[in-house]
């Protein structure tokens, strides 16, 4: 804890630079009275009444703060008055600076301020005296000249004793202090010339008759009681409304971080205290907060007066907590005001339902004979209540700004705090430097989530934030704008620095990551987008690096910067949703066939069905662009449900014809995971009277294998139901052969990619022998696609390859045409099964 700083040094050597040349005037001036007109025993006897009666009005003050200087206004100056007129020079002098002395000591200031105040008493005094020596009055006559002496007397008193205090605040706390204070003396001029009034009233009246004096002190009493509940009245009314101001001004502050400044300061001046601090106890990402408003000081102090001990009382009982001479239930703290050198201290809980978060504090009440009283708590109480609603609100409007910018579960930026760093970032453009975006696409996280939990995969998102913010350079801002999409934005040199950077990361993040009692190895794919050369905007410099990681993800090095070719493909493709809804309700897509040949004997023995779609605007659609949009839209299973049911209807008219060809149909794993697509063969099958055993439903292996535990259940009915399964694109996955094992498949399809390489690729051609070779150990029909050489069908057949498909017999063609193919290329050939159709020649 930050104490308070020591008070200023020096201070009290320059005020007794005043105090002594007042008191050697008094000193002079009540000798030389003395010995002008000494006092008798009569005198003696009167200046005792003056002597009580300067003693109580000194006990009804009223109060002006200027700094940390009280101003007392009181009705001295009737009775000063009196005693000009009545007593002698020295008696006057004598009395005032006893009475001034009296209530000095029962007030316990500092010796430097009481002999301040008695000597520049006794030296205003004299001044008064001296102005009254040169203008004798009349014992006994009243007349209006006495008026007028005894009048400038008393305004020479009071300026002497303004001019003395001036003087002195000047050289203690500076000329504005001084300037200050005379202003405010003058200011209280008018109450002077009042009192002057009201005594020379009384003069008048105890002139007339002496009995008047009874009535008089009735008066004086009566006034008394009224001032003071004027006083009080006024003191309650004011209060109230710099409560209502402050609380005003608290509430329009709410929710911002100027609440200090407008609290503090506030406070400091209604409680009329040297210091008013707001402690804040630290709460989550909220660090400890402490401030204090100073009477000396513009701005806002880390310091705190108040004692460990009474802030810990309040905040264990959780109630206020005042200590000082007017609270004598917290005797027990008084010790831990006077070791730290505070007068009194009250303590206010700030509190949020239960629980207390801080504290709003004031300690020492300005003025050297006041202290704070139990209306000063109910206040203080008041605004504590207020100032605890301001900084929860405030807390609350920061978690929700925090919370708008920020991703609740990695507490990394989200979406819209990247999106207005880039359009900060994107407002200076530096030569030699571009503004990068690299997207980052977390591979497998629902495959966690579906076997483990989400509370698995919020895990591995966790680790996975967490490391990439370990890896990310110096200066660059890590976010997670989506599920699994991670962004990382930073400057660098160019495009290819910003490449390698990525590439970088990529590698570092592929380590093995724990999650739960499993370890996993995470692969991510990169989309790089960079400002300019990719964008100007934040919103296209993100969609492009999106649509660069996309592509990446089928690249083995899994980093892609953006390419205009890629916004224009998927441009396309969101363009032909609609057209795509509308070609399959009007049966505007057509299924083209590609034969599929026996190796050994060369009989045609099925074909592939694949469907084709020309566009009336943008002519011929590839497969993979329409059916990535059929993906995507929901409309997957009205295409493959077209294809099946065209293919259906041609294998029926072959077999109608005595040329029972089989006939293959792709199948997407998203397809299989509608549990009633099983059933739907089943309906189409009956319907069409097709033997199940002419249909085989070919899965792509990377699709099988990101969601195996979910699409078996559909592959077991399909089997059941005595279709054949095909695993098409073999060896582009990351499975094992002996996955074929376990999987109900008849088939094996060996990816084309690997089939037109084995020629020449030795690589290819190991990879092609080895699938060969155990998939007819499993006892699976092995398919090449893609043959499209002469070496290529020879090579295949010496392996012992059953089936082949590819240019090499032909593309995939239409009905018509496909049966024009088959008169044309193949004749009839009778075999104990039937007949089938046999290649003449291979073209």
């Amino acid at each position: 804890m930050v104490k308070r700083p020591p008070p200023r040094q020096g201070g009290a050597q320059r005020a007794w630079l005043i105090t002594f040349p007042l008191g050697l005037l008094a000193l002079i001036s009540s000798a030389a009275f003395w010995i002008a007109e000494p006092p008798g025993a009569k005198d003696w006897l009167l200046a005792l009444p003056f002597f009580i009666a300067y003693l109580i009005v000194h006990r009804d003050v009223f109060n002006i703060v200027i700094w940390r200087t009280t101003f007392a206004v009181t009705v001295s100056d009737v009775p000063l008055v009196l005693a000009f007129f009545y007593l002698p020079p020295v008696l006057v002098i004598l009395v005032v600076s006893s009475a001034i002395l009296a209530h000095q000591i029962r007030s316990r200031v500092s010796p430097v301020k009481l002999w301040f105040n008695v000597t520049k008493s006794a030296a205003g005094n004299s001044a008064a005296l001296l102005l009254i020596w040169m203008f004798p009055l009349d014992p006994v006559t009243a007349d209006p000249r006495a008026w007028a002496v005894l009048a400038a007397a008393t305004v020479v008193a009071f300026t002497a004793d303004l001019l003395s205090l001036a003087t002195v605040l000047s050289l203690v706390q500076g000329l504005r202090t001084g300037r200050d204070a005379l202003r405010a003396g003058l200011a209280t001029l008018p109450v002077t010339g009042i009192n002057i009034v009201i005594g020379l009233i009384f003069l008048v009246a105890l002139q007339a008759n002496r009995w008047s004096a009874l009535l008089l002190s009735i008066l004086v009493a009566a006034l008394a009681l009224v001032l003071r509940s004027y006083a009080e009245f006024f003191r309650r009314h004011r209060t109230l409304a710099e409560v209502y101001e402050l609380t005003q001004a608290v509430r329009d502050e709410s929710g911002r971080s100027g609440l200090p400044d407008v609290l503090l300061g506030r406070v400091r001046s209604l409680m009329q205290s040297e210091y008013a601090t707001l402690w804040l106890a630290p709460q989550g990402r909220y660090p400890e907060v402490l401030l204090t408003a100073r009477v000396e000081h513009r701005g806002l102090l880390d310091i705190s007066p108040t004692p460990e001990a009474v802030r810990e009382h309040a905040i264990s009982t959780r109630s206020a907590t005042a200590v000082g001479t007017r609270f004598p239930g917290t005797v027990d703290l008084r010790p831990a005001l006077r070791s730290e050198k505070v007068k009194d201290v009250i303590v206010i809980p700030l509190r949020s339902g239960q629980a207390a978060i801080g504290t709003l504090e004031v300690a020492n009440r300005i003025g050297d004979n006041r202290t704070f009283r139990e209306a000063d708590v109910q206040v203080l109480e008041t605004i504590a209540a207020h100032a605890a609603v301001a900084v929860e609100n405030s807390r609350l409007v920061d978690r929700l700004r925090y919370d708008a910018y920020h991703d609740r579960l990695t507490g990394l930026p989200n979406r819209r705090r990247v999106i207005d760093a880039l359009a900060e970032a994107v407002t200076v453009r530096v030569e030699d430097e571009v503004v990068a975006i690299m997207l980052f696409d977390v591979d497998g996280q629902r495959n966690v989530n579906e076997s483990m939990g989400h509370a698995a995969g919020d895990k591995l998102l966790v680790e996975t934030a967490d490391r990439i913010r370990g890896i990310a350079e110096p200066g660059a801002l890590v976010a997670r704008i989506g599920g699994d999409e991670f962004v990382v934005t930073l400057r660098a040199p160019s495009i290819d620095a910003t490449i390698e950077i990525a590439t970088r990361m990529r590698e570092r993040l592929r380590g093995p990551m724990a999650v739960g009692s499993l370890t996993l190895d995470v692969n991510t794919a990169v989309g790089v987008s960079v400002y300019p050369d990719h964008g100007s905007d934040p919103e296209t410099l993100l969609q492009r690096a999106e649509l660069a990681a996309n592509a990446a993800k089928v690249l083995p090095y899994g980093v892609q910067p953006f390419h205009p070719a890629l916004e224009s493909r998927a441009v396309r493709r969101l363009g032909i949703a609609a057209d795509l809804r509308r070609a399959l309700d009007n049966d505007q897509l057509e299924v083209y066939f590609q034969p599929k040949v026996t190796l050994a004997d060369r009989h045609v023995v099925g074909v592939e069905c694949l469907a084709r779609w020309v566009h009336p605007a943008h002519g011929e659609v590839a497969p993979e662009d329409f059916v990535a949009v059929a993906e995507h839209t929901g409309q997957l299973a009205r295409l493959t449900e077209s294809v099946l049911v065209a293919g259906l209807r041609r294998c029926r008219a072959w077999a109608d014809a005595e040329r029972p060809f089989a006939i293959a149909v792709n199948l997407s794993a998203r397809t299989l995971l509608d549990s009633r697509f099983p059933e739907l063969v089943r309906e189409l099958l009956d319907e069409h009277g097709v033997d199940p055993g002419l249909v085989t439903f070919e899965i792509s292996e990377p699709g099988m294998l990101s969601d195996i535990e979910r699409v078996l259940p559909s592959l077991y009915r399909l089997r059941d139901l005595g279709v054949r399964l095909s695993v098409d694109d073999f060896g582009t996955g990351a499975s094992s052969l002996a996955y074929l094992r376990q999987w109900p498949v008849h088939e094996v399809k060996i990816d084309d990619s690997f089939v037109q390489g084995m020629a020449t690729d030795s690589g290819d051609l190991a990879i092609v022998r080895a699938v060969i070779g155990l998939s007819r150990e499993f006892g699976l029909t092995v398919v090449a696609e893609g043959v499209e050489s002469e070496l290529t069908l020879e090579l295949l057949e010496e392996m012992g390859c059953e089936i082949g498909q590819g240019y090499l017999f032909s593309r995939p063609l239409p009905f018509e045409r496909l049966e024009a193919w088959l008169n044309a290329q193949t004749e009839p050939e009778s075999t104990p099964t039937g007949e089938v159709r046999r290649l003449r020649a291979v073209i």
